[in-house]
This record gives structure tokens, sequence and C-alpha cells, in this order.
């Protein structure tokens, strides 16, 4: 730890390191590790507990006077009306984890007073570690980090996140993922948020956009894109998005060029662009369904020609 950073940074960054350890641990035998549903296609696991006991210990033990909001526990810990607020996802990109596939993350941000000031993410796997204090920049393993430079959105890389949940409007989001895909030079989607964010931040891509998202998967994250000089808000352009479920990232040039075309997406969005949201939905319906007939005529067609082979007495072609 640095003793140029806020002190309080410097307790995030213990707590992220002491859960990124037991998150290695388990990593190293994740068939073993007992997991359980949330829901459908929302998992946790013991790592998910045992992480974020570690990263409230730590925290509380040099604050006991602040307030806790975890993803697990959500306000169980800490004091219950103070002006500090830790705000902890302890294992972001859950499912990731759970399969073997490295990525995922550790997100830490305080709040005081409703505003984000400190923020944490950390990988784990490649041990890299993105902090930002409010004012003072944002840095990836102790290097100044800003967001890209590109100010075309056919020139960009952008990530997302899929909905994966019951009642997620998954047609909607296709659509919305479509107008994005075709416009930029390729669309991500690496599984978890606050890493995402992180990448916004650091440059490595150039936009992001999810909805469904809780506080303690962007609190973190949005501090790093905006001490590098990036912008975030909702899916319309709005500051105000933390508690909306709705989150959109980017460098402020590209920004700019997805908050049109991700707006008319958005919850908040006006009545007419709701409307015609809901007719080219319309409209794209019947040449869906035509597409999957001819999918599922072509798909009969290929398993009705081996038996007709065979019932020739012809040799197959292997």
């Amino acid at each position: 730890m640095s003793s140029n950073l806020h002190p309080m940074l410097n307790v995030a960054i213990k707590a992220a390191r002491a859960a990124g350890a037991l998150i290695n641990r388990a990593a190293l035998d994740v068939e073993s590790v007992r997991i359980s549903q949330k829901q459908i296609n929302d998992f946790v696991t013991e790592v998910d507990h045992a992480s974020e006991q570690a990263i409230i210990e730590t925290l509380l033990t040099a604050y006991p006077g602040h307030g806790i909001l975890a993803e697990e526990s959500g306000k169980e810990y800490g004091a219950k009306h103070s002006e500090f607020v830790w705000i902890i996802d302890p294992l972001d990109g859950t499912t990731n984890f759970i399969h073997g596939f490295p990525v995922y993350c550790v997100s830490i941000a305080l709040s005081v007073k409703g505003k984000i000031e400190q923020a944490v993410v950390y990988d784990p796997t490649r041990n890299d570690l993105f902090t930002a204090t409010k004012g003072r920049g944002a840095f990836l393993n102790e290097r100044r980090i800003r967001v890209s430079k590109r100010t075309q959105l056919k020139d960009c890389l952008v990530s997302t996140g899929f909905p994966f949940r019951p009642g997620d409007n998954f047609k909607s989001y296709m659509n919305m993922m479509g107008d994005v895909m075709q416009r930029t030079a390729g669309i991500r989607r690496p599984g978890a948020a606050a890493l995402d964010l992180a990448y916004v931040a650091a440059g490595f891509t150039d936009g992001f956009f999810e909805s469904g998202l809780s506080i303690w998967d962007v609190a973190a994250g949005s501090l790093l894109v905006t001490e590098a000089g990036g912008l975030v808000g909702n899916f319309t352009g709005e500051a105000d998005f933390l508690e909306q479920r709705e989150c959109l990232a980017g460098n402020p040039r590209i920004y700019g060029q997805l908050v049109p075309i991700v707006g008319k997406y958005s919850k908040f969005a006006s009545a007419g662009d709701k409307a015609a949201v809901r007719q080219a939905a319309a409209a794209d319906a019947p040449a869906g369904a035509e597409a999957d007939a001819a999918a599922d005529a072509e798909s009969s067609a290929a398993e009705a020609a081996p038996q007709a082979d065979t019932a020739k007495g012809e040799d197959a072609p292997f």
C-alpha cells in the first residue's frame, strides 16, 4: 500500500486483496466450492460469503462507525445511519468463477453523503488493482489511466452484459445490442460489470452499456471512469444513475454517440421513443418467425437426408 494514497483507499485495497486471496485459493479447486441459486441464473457461492466477510471485517476494524451495503448481507453490518457507507460486491462475475472462466473481480466503493469518493476494483486472477479517489485521478497498479481517445463509434470496442434473469426483456435488449453492434468495431460480453467499467477507465474498451445492474455492480467502476476522464450515466445520459438499474459509460465523444442509440431503450425514454421501439420490434417479429421456420425446415431436411441414404443402402461418407 502507498503512503501517498488516501487512508480510506488504503484500507479498501487491503480488504480487496484479502478477498482476492480467498478467491484465488478457492479457484484452485473450484469444483469443490458449494453453490446455491438466489434465482434462475443468479448464483452465490461460499466464496462470495467468505470474501464479503473478509472485506467487512477489514473495513469495520479500521472504521467501526461506517455503514456497509453489501451484495450478500445488505445492511446487516456496520452503522445504520452513517454518512460513510462502503458499497461492496465481494465477487462480481460469480457465474464466470464457478465455471473456471477467469473474468471476475472484487469491487469496493465508499459513498460519503451519497457521493462515491473512493473506489477499488481488484482482479485477483491478473493481480490488477484499479483505484480512484475523487479528484485525484484513476490508476491501474499505481499507473495513471485515461479513457480512450477514439472519436468515431465505428472504430470502437464496446462491452455489455446480456439479460439473464426472469422478467428481463430479452428481445428489447437484443434489438438494442444489434443497434450498437452494427455501428461499432465489436461487442464484448466479459461477464463482470465492475471490471467492464474499469476497462473503460483504462481505455481497453471505449464504451459499456448494461441494464439490470445493482448499485454494488457499478459504484466503484463509475468513479474509475469519471476520474479517468470518461462519462457515466443511465441510457438517456443522466448522471444520477446508481440505483436506476441501467448504466452507460464511455469516453466523452463515444458516450455522446451512444446516448441516442441506447437512450430510446431506457425505461426513462420518452413515450415517442418507447412507441418507436415497440413498432420496430413488432415489424421484426414476422421476419424472425420466417427465419425460424426456414431454419426448422433446413434442419428437418438435414435429418432426413442420412435416413434416405440408409434406405437406399448407400455407404455413409465417413
